[in-house]
């Protein structure tokens, strides 16, 4: 049964004001930021490269609203970067948190049993001051603190404004990140868990078993961590065992190992979101036509329209705080590993425990045409 508190219980060692960005290291960034502008809509705003005097790899910045994704490529083959996507292919490299002090923030979770993330930065100059540190995370993850509210250059030392070709594409809105979903190996969350506890003092608010996600063939456990403002959410999963593979076992091996699982984008309207993300080619996955027809027996009265919802696909769940609305996409890569989840919370703190029987029977549809079920 799944167990759902919003009691803090954790220790905030050092102020966790929000997410600062996720950085994605991938096999042609010139591509990938292709993919992100005209599909999801991001904007381009800095970059960094051999034309800023940086040899080893290239990045840019990409925004919308509140978020911010670094799309990142090596150069060269000795760049680390090189062995990470041998390994993972595309993925997310850096789940990135604004910091009042980066140095004290990283020293301070080091001094707990944290091992150094290898990034180190600490320029002051005519741009003023930008500090960055980085600890280890699950799999070959990692977190860095930014600290860089008295940092007037474009982004950080090393990027330049950048101006790309216009395009075209329907325009989602997509606010914030809502949530980071990590996937571990098995028998390793509940160590994760301790691990965020310990290191960071987030509290674990919900706690789901096997026998809240599951179907006839596979299921999964998943604990959810917080901070103490609920700005940064961290979800993990790890397989339990079932009668065939599960979701969760077939991204460690297609990742080779642990790693995010996928990234929830907030949204005011989700309906116009799913909208512009199906126009601009987002794939999502499949729900059938009879989840809608318990629909309202299932969550009661809703503001929109079913008639809105059910050609769009978009899933809806209910706890005791109120409702949300989500849709998950397929993978967005070759690889079966990294997807996206748009989210509409109307008051409700949970995670749409309520669709995982459809998730999880549409993912295992997906499975079964790879061949991996």
């Amino acid at each position: 049964m799944a167990i759902i508190t919003t009691e803090w219980t954790g220790t905030e060692y050092f102020p966790i004001s929000e997410l600062s960005h996720v950085e994605f290291f991938v096999g042609n960034a010139k591509q990938a930021v292709h993919f992100y502008r005209s599909a999801f809509g991001f904007q381009p705003i800095a970059y960094s490269g051999p034309e800023t005097g940086v040899t080893d790899k290239v990045s840019y910045v990409l925004k919308q609203n509140k978020i911010v994704f670094i799309i990142t490529t090596p150069l060269k083959s000795i760049h680390p970067a090189s062995d990470w996507l041998k390994k993972h292919g595309d993925g997310v490299y850096d789940i990135a948190l604004k910091s009042e002090n980066a140095m004290q923030a990283f020293f301070s979770c080091i001094d707990r049993g944290a091992e150094s993330g290898g990034t180190r930065v600490d320029y002051k100059g005519p741009n003023g001051k930008y500090v960055k540190y980085s600890i280890k995370a699950y799999g070959d993850t990692i977190h860095s603190f930014i600290q860089a509210k008295d940092y007037n250059g474009i982004w950080a030392p090393g990027f330049e404004s950048v101006n790309l070709p216009d395009i075209s594409f329907e325009a989602p809105n997509l606010l914030t990140i809502d949530h980071i979903v990590g996937n571990v190996e098995i028998n390793r969350m509940n160590d994760w868990k301790e691990y965020y506890e310990r290191i960071f003092g987030f509290t674990n608010f919900v706690v789901f078993d096997e026998d809240d996600i599951s179907t006839k063939y596979s299921s999964l456990k998943s604990r959810v961590m917080r901070s103490k403002n609920w700005k940064v959410k961290f979800p993990i999963n790890e397989p339990a065992k079932g009668l065939k593979k599960s979701q969760i076992q077939e991204y460690l091996d297609f990742n080779e190992g642990a790693g995010v699982q996928h990234i929830a984008l907030l949204t005011e309207n989700i309906v116009e979101t799913i909208s512009a993300l199906r126009k601009n080619g987002v794939e999502f996955l499949h729900v059938p036509d009879t989840y809608y027809d318990e629909l309202p027996s299932r969550v009661g009265e809703i503001k929109e329209n079913i008639d809105d919802l059910k050609p769009l696909k978009i899933l809806v769940d209910r706890d005791e705080e109120g409702y949300l609305l989500q849709l998950f996409s397929k993978p967005v890569e070759d690889r079966p590993t990294l997807f996206f989840e748009i989210i509409q919370r109307k008051g409700s703190r949970g995670f749409g425990q309520g669709n995982f029987q459809a998730l999880f029977e549409s993912i295992e549809i997906e499975q079964a045409r790879r061949g991996n079920l």
